[in-house]
C-alpha cells in the first residue's frame, strides 16, 4: 500500500498530527500566524471520531490553566499561541513546568516587540529557552524548519514531555507555519484509556481508589527548605535532559572554515547561502540547532579549534548567538547576522554578512 502523501501548511500539519498521536485535549485561543492550529481542528472536529476536546478559550491565560488542568489529569494537551499570546501563557509555563506536568505547547513566533507585526520572526528565543516566566525552570525545546518536522515534533514533544514530566515546546517561526510543503502524517493511534493513564501516570489526578492516598499536585510550598529540595530535584532533571538530549543537523561541516548556525527558516536560507559561498570557493558548513534546550554546544564546540570564524543568522537583534558563544568559549570568532521585525533574509544577504564580517 503507497503512502498518503498531503500538501498542507505547517499549522494545519500540527493539527492533524496531533489527532492522530491519540491527543486528548487542545485548549487554545486564534492569534496569526498560527490560527489555522484550531481552525483546522474544529473542522476536523476529532470529538466525533476520537473524543478528544476542542475548545476555544476566552483567552489565552483561560487556555493554559485548561492546559494545566488536562495535565494534572495525565492526560495529553496541548496549546498554541504566537508570541504576544504566548506571554500571556507564561505564568501557567512556570506553574506547569514546577508541578512537573507534561503537556506540549506551541509557539509560531510573529514580529515584536508588542502587537509587532504578522510577518515571521525569531525574537522569543530568549523567552523559550532562558525560561520567560518565573522561577528556575526550563523548556525542552524543539525547532521545526520544515512543514514534515512540524508533523513529527508533535510526537517527539509529547514522548519528551511524558518521559520526563515536563512540558515541551515546538518554536517554529511564521513562515513554517504558513507555507505548504508535501507531508506524510503519522498512522493513527488510539488514545489511551483511564486504566492506562493510571498505570503509566500513577501522580495523575483522576480521582483515589481505595489502595492508595490521594494525589496532591501544587507549586505551592510554605517550607523554604522543602521548596530548595524541590527545585534541586528539578535541576537534576534538567541535567538528565541536557545529558541526554542533543538534536543537530549538520552540513558540510568536517571541511569547512566558516560555520553558519540557524535554526527554522534561517536554517534553510543558510543552506543555500552555503551553497552560493562554496561556488565561490568559500568552504562553509552549516549547523542547525534542532533542541534549542538543550542546546547542541558539544557539537558546535568540536569544530572551533579547526574554522575561522562561526555566523549566527537569526530573524532577531541576536539572541541565540549567546548560547553559541558560551559553547565556544572564545575558542573562535562568533558574529551575528539577522532582519527583526518579520523581515526574512536572503542567502544572498548571508553571504555578503559573512564576506564582511570575516573579511573571506
Amino acid at each position: 500500500m503507497s503512502e498518503e502523501i498531503f500538501l498542507m501548511k505547517g499549522n494545519e500539519a500540527i493539527a492533524h498530527a496531533a489527532i492522530r498521536y491519540g491527543t486528548d485535549g487542545y485548549f487554545g485561543y486564534p492569534i496569526t500566524p498560527q490560527s489555522e492550529i484550531l481552525e483546522t481542528l474544529m473542522d476536523e472536529a476529532p470529538w466525533e471520531t476520537t473524543g478528544m476536546v476542542v475548545l476555544q478559550a476566552e483567552s489565552e491565560t483561560s487556555s493554559i490553566n485548561m492546559v494545566y488542568g488536562g495535565a494534572a489529569c495525565g492526560k495529553a494537551v496541548f496549546t498554541s499561541s504566537s508570541s504576544t499570546g504566548i506571554s500571556l501563557m507564561m505564568e501557567g509555563f512556570s506553574f506547569l513546568a514546577g508541578g512537573e506536568l507534561p503537556c506540549l505547547l506551541i509557539n509560531v513566533m510573529r514580529g515584536g516587540p508588542g502587537l509587532g507585526t504578522i510577518q515571521p520572526s525569531q525574537s522569543d528565543y530568549f523567552q523559550a529557552v532562558k525560561g520567560g516566566g518565573h522561577g528556575d525552570y526550563k523548556l525542552i525545546t524543539l525547532a521545526p524548519a520544515t512543514v514534515q518536522e512540524m508533523a513529527d515534533f508533535v510526537a517527539l514533544g509529547f514522548d519528551l514531555a511524558f518521559k520526563y514530566n515536563t512540558p515541551a515546546m515546538i518554536l517554529a517561526d511564521g513562515a513554517i507555519g504558513q507555507m505548504m510543503e508535501k507531508v506524510k502524517l503519522p498512522p493513527f493511534k488510539a488514545r489511551r484509556t483511564e486504566a492506562e493513564i493510571r498505570e503509566q501516570c500513577p501522580w495523575a489526578t483522576l480521582g483515589k481508589p481505595a489502595d492508595r492516598k490521594p494525589n496532591v499536585i501544587t507549586t505551592l510550598e510554605l517550607d523554604a527548605h522543602k521548596m530548595e529540595v524541590h527545585n534541586l530535584k528539578l535541576q537534576a532533571k534538567y541535567k538528565k535532559i541536557e545529558k541526554e538530549l542533543n538534536m543537530h543537523q549538520e552540513i558540510n561541516c568536517e571541511d569547512a572554515d566558516y560555520i553558519l548556525v540557524a535554526f527554522g527558516t534561517a536554517a534553510r536560507i543558510c543552506q543555500k547561502a552555503m551553497e552560493l559561498a562554496r561556488a565561490e570557493g568559500i568552504k562553509v558548513g552549516l549547523i542547525r540547532p534542532i533542541t534549542l534546550w538543550p542546546y547542541p554546544s558539544k557539537a558546535i564546540d568540536k569544530y572551533a579549534s579547526q574554522i575561522k570564524g562561526i555566523l549566527t543568522v537569526e530573524m532577531n537583534a541576536g539572541q541565540m548567538i549567546e548560547d553559541v558563544r558560551l559553547a565556544v568559549n572564545g575558542k573562535v570568532k562568533v558574529e551575528h547576522y539577522g532582519r527583526m521585525g518579520g523581515i526574512v533574509p536572503t542567502p544572498n544577504e548571508v553571504l555578503d554578512a559573512l564576506k564582511n564580517k570575516f573579511d573571506c
